[in-house]
């Protein structure tokens, strides 16, 4: 069921999205209209709200900030879930996790920073679980995917002694939101060493990693983001390293690269994207791969179908999960659009896993 013309059915459940009117806050609302939810669109800036056109198609928008957390109560109020797309998440999530607490309605954000992500499982998890409503940190294309991925090649292993994440894109022009968090995220990258999070070693580790088409072989670094906290809390696994192809690194540090352009009438870039997940234990190798379009884009997808789980009962738990955690994790990437994610097999699984 889709929405359409600004009429909404009485029984659509209303979601907030927090930085609606952002890059990746765009697409959620209109992933939300796409599965018949009925979005609140929610922002800081009142006329960036009014330009966006929300309340022009027959949403309600709400106006919260951070550092008020009376308007907080007031823009969650009535809602079943909020989801964050406002970074800096370092800056966001704890008053948003609060406020959701507060409201007792589900919470789920997009973060790639892992500060943010081990704070929300670290400060949270006993809050939570005592309101009976669920938190997902990094529920986007960085962590989310890689954290179900992972799930989905573990299968029915107990434990792997080394989980591999290649993450490839053909191009990176980031939202201005992306270089703010860069410019503001300086904790140390952490990765998974004996087990437990360690720091990324200085200088990172280089290499080259043989992608699937259209990529192939590629120069890449260790760049771990916040699928190594998910990853970390539920799946038993000795070493585990993230790696990224240099060529989008190089956009995302050149300062007149410019902010993602549509190129098609959903709003996507052009760019492509491969996330290419290797588990192994012993001499055993399980593969699970993702290939599909803007990863900016693709977040939407992943963060609606987590809260239609949620909100249909088909998640596992209360409390701070994380996706490979809570959810049934070959189900959920199999659902995934088409639209968004694609694979060499079949447009019906979209993700390849092989042993």
């Amino acid at each position: 069921m889709s929405i359409q013309n600004g009429i909404f059915p009485l029984s659509a459940p209303l979601i907030a999205v927090f930085g609606a009117s952002g890059h990746t806050g765009r697409f959620v609302v209109a992933e939300l209209l796409r599965r018949g939810f009925r979005p609140i669109p929610i922002g800081r800036d009142a006329t960036r709200l009014a330009a966006s056109g929300f309340q022009d198609r027959g949403m309600e928008c709400r106006t919260a900030n951070v550092e008020d957390p009376a308007s907080l109560d007031r823009a969650l109020a009535g809602v079943a879930a909020v989801i964050n797309c406002a970074g800096p998440f370092s800056d966001t999530a704890e008053p948003l996790v609060a406020a959701a607490l507060r409201a007792r309605v589900h919470y789920l954000d997009v973060t790639a920073e892992q500060a943010s992500a081990l704070a929300t499982f670290e400060r949270f998890a006993a809050p939570a679980r005592d309101a009976k409503i669920v938190v997902v940190p990094a529920m986007g294309f960085y962590g989310g995917l890689g954290d179900l991925l992972a799930t989905a090649a573990m299968g029915d292993w107990a434990s792997a002694d080394e989980i591999r994440i290649g993450i490839a894109l053909d191009s990176w022009h980031p939202t201005s939101g992306t270089r703010l968090t860069g410019q503001r995220n300086t904790a140390a990258r952490l990765v998974i060493a004996d087990g437990k999070l360690a720091p990324l070693g200085n200088p990172p580790m280089t290499s080259s990693w043989t992608f699937p088409e259209p990529f192939g072989v590629q120069d890449v670094t260790e760049l771990p983001f916040t699928e190594t906290v998910a990853i970390g809390r539920h799946l038993r696994v000795s070493h585990l390293h993230t790696y990224l192809n240099l060529a989008p690194l190089r956009d995302l540090r050149d300062s007149n690269t410019p902010p993602p352009v549509a190129a098609d009438e959903t709003g996507r870039s052009a760019q492509i994207f491969l996330v290419d997940v290797m588990v192994r234990n012993g001499m055993d190798v399980r593969r699970a791969i993702a290939r599909g379009q803007d990863i900016y884009a693709f977040t939407a997808p992943l963060v609606v179908e987590a809260v239609q789980r949620i909100l249909d009962g088909s998640a596992e738990g209360v409390g701070v999960l994380a996706p490979g955690e809570m959810f049934d994790a070959p189900s959920f990437l199999r659902t995934l659009d088409p639209e968004y994610l694609d694979s060499k097999e079949s447009q019906a699984t979209k993700v390849e896993v092989s042993a």
